[in-house]
């Protein structure tokens, strides 16, 4: 377990569901402390979880080894380029924004620390996330569990050797909630059409997606395995996932993703100048 002071720049929904699953995993709340500009999120903070409220950067870092930067990547260089970081040693930044290179925040510090990038994803809000790291060579073993243990404490959390796969991370796990609910709409709409009641066609399409996931965690095979063990021939399954295969779905995803992907890459060149 963490029993290190962590610190959070940004008290947004991701910082605040990372606090959460850190309190709920038994990281002590008087270790956790938090900064922000709005003193309405700060005090709500303080009320939902007893972390420690900063008033200015400068307070949070002198208290802390592992610091969260989870602001907005459009204003990330202002907030990283105006912190003095000269008199830490044993610091870790970890920043969670989309889009931003660790070469962007290491060139805006002005010096040499340990940096850690992390992907995560909106599920992370429930505790369901799944998040990608990338660390740089100055990140030590040791600050990298550390790292891997916050974000696992909002779900599953997977390392990546290569920066550059980071933008296929946000293309896959960072978007994809936005691909599955849009299955979701497309399934309860096209239920609704089909002559269920709306309520009844949400509840099923949702409790479909979440069983579905579900069974491909916690069941060994692929998810084209559990696909085909699910079709029948000459069944209703094969039926629809005919129409699918003839419309070229496969295909699709690949296009989407791959302007996600092509996406990502400018934002980072844009946001990292």
């Amino acid at each position: 377990m963490l029993n290190k002071n962590i610190g959070f720049i940004g008290g947004g929904n991701m910082a605040r569901s990372l606090i959460g699953g850190l309190i709920s995993s038994g990281i002590k709340p008087d270790s956790i402390y938090v900064s922000d500009i709005n003193a309405d999120t700060l005090s709500t903070l303080t009320t939902d979880f007893a972390v420690q409220a900063c008033e200015n950067n400068r307070q949070l870092l002198e208290n802390c080894s592992i610091i969260v930067l989870s602001v907005k990547p459009q204003v990330m260089k202002d907030v990283v380029a105006a912190l003095d970081i000269s008199y830490k040693t044993d610091v870790m930044f970890i920043t969670i924004a989309a889009g931003i290179r660790v070469e962007s925040i290491q060139s805006w510090l002005g010096q040499d620390v340990a940096i850690v990038r992390a992907m995560p994803n909106t599920p992370a809000l429930v505790q369901t996330g799944a998040t990608a790291l990338y660390a740089n060579g100055k990140t030590t073993e040791e600050q990298k569990d550390d790292a891997e243990s916050i974000l696992r404490a909002v779900g599953l959390a997977l390392w990546v050797d290569d920066e550059s796969q980071m933008d296929a991370v946000t293309a896959l796990s960072g978007s994809g909630p936005a691909y599955l609910f849009l299955v979701m709409e497309a399934m309860e709409e096209a239920g609704i059409q089909l002559g269920l009641p709306q309520e009844t066609a949400r509840l099923l399409a949702i409790q479909t997606a979440f069983g579905a996931a579900k069974l491909a965690l916690e069941i060994e095979e692929s998810p084209a395995m559990l696909r085909e063990l699910v079709t029948s021939p000459g069944g209703t399954t094969e039926q629809a996932l005919q129409v699918f295969s003839d419309s070229e779905l496969k295909g699709i995803f690949n296009k989407a993703m791959t302007a996600a992907r092509n996406r990502a890459i400018d934002l980072a060149n844009e946001l990292g100048k």
